[in-house]
């Protein structure tokens, strides 16, 4: 795929009400980044609908880290625009994105070992009583509901520091604090890195009833049997370009390798417009 080329929507998976119209959450049009003489990402062009999950994959390198890190405010684009819900935008931090409703989860989690689940999902949020103590009862109650939203049952108490929970248990921590605060685009970074196959089980239909809520979920996996198992739609990166994108039914293991180790696909030709239009 070229950066000229469209790319196309979903055809398959979930919808939400506001996908109905065919207007994409967030489009990116033309994203390019550059370090110097480094062309990290050259031409991206990508849709991300609301209520549906989208892969990003590629081999390490192919800018994966640096394509969620633009979107998300870290870095701005080199050039190009991002488009959020129809307009055009310009992150210059990660506040701007989170103001938006962008909620990026990295590998890391970025969660305090030290404080409880209540303490990190409202950190930098509390809620303050009338006399301006912390509202302990209103706090409590309120990541207790987020929790049971999202049907995050292995959590037996929300008072117990983050650093005792499990690996599945501290991703249910962060993405729950994500839809918290009204994300409407969820990047996760490697969801289930690291994870046995219970705790990627709680990862993978957490990742599904965010979308079932009408929220777009962008996931960045090196693990093609949760892509497959969890995803809509796959977006494949080589060496910064985005060379192809597509429902997940076009694809299967093998060609979604042989996209991501050579940027082409099994017969040896490089995406056209025909070929990533719905």
């Amino acid at each position: 795929m070229t950066g000229d080329d469209e790319v196309r929507p979903a055809t398959a998976g979930r919808t939400s009400p506001d996908a109905g119209d065919g207007q994409p959450l967030l489009g990116l049009r033309g994203i390019g980044k550059n370090f110097g003489p480094v062309r990290a990402l050259t031409d991206v062009n990508l849709d991300l609908p609301a209520g549906q999950v989208t892969a990003l994959v590629g081999d390490n390198g192919a800018g994966k880290s640096t394509l969620i890190k633009t979107i998300s405010g870290i870095w701005e684009p080199s050039n190009g625009q991002i488009v959020w819900q129809g307009r055009q935008v310009h992150f210059h931090t990660p506040r701007d994105a989170t103001d938006a409703g962008i909620a990026t989860v990295y590998q890391d989690l970025a969660l305090c070992d030290n404080l409880d689940i209540v303490q990190n999902m409202l950190l930098g949020h509390e809620v303050l009583s009338r006399v301006r103590l912390l509202d302990e009862i209103a706090m409590e109650k309120t990541a207790r509901q987020t929790l049971a939203d999202l049907r995050v049952t292995t959590v037996r108490n929300i008072r117990q520091p983050v650093g005792s929970l499990s690996g599945g248990q501290r991703q249910a921590v962060a993405v729950a604090k994500a839809v918290m605060l009204d994300a409407r685009l969820v990047i996760m970074d490697e969801p289930t890195a690291a994870l046995g196959v219970s705790q990627t089980a709680l990862v993978l239909d957490l990742i599904e009833r965010l979308a079932s809520r009408g929220i777009a979920v962008l996931v960045i996996s090196h693990n093609l049997t949760d892509v497959f198992r969890v995803a809509d739609r796959l977006a494949v990166l080589y060496l910064g370009r985005l060379v192809t994108v597509g429902p997940v039914t076009d694809f299967d293991t093998s060609s979604a390798v042989h996209w991501m180790t050579t940027g082409t696909g099994p017969n040896g030709r490089a995406a056209t417009p025909e070929s990533t239009e719905g």
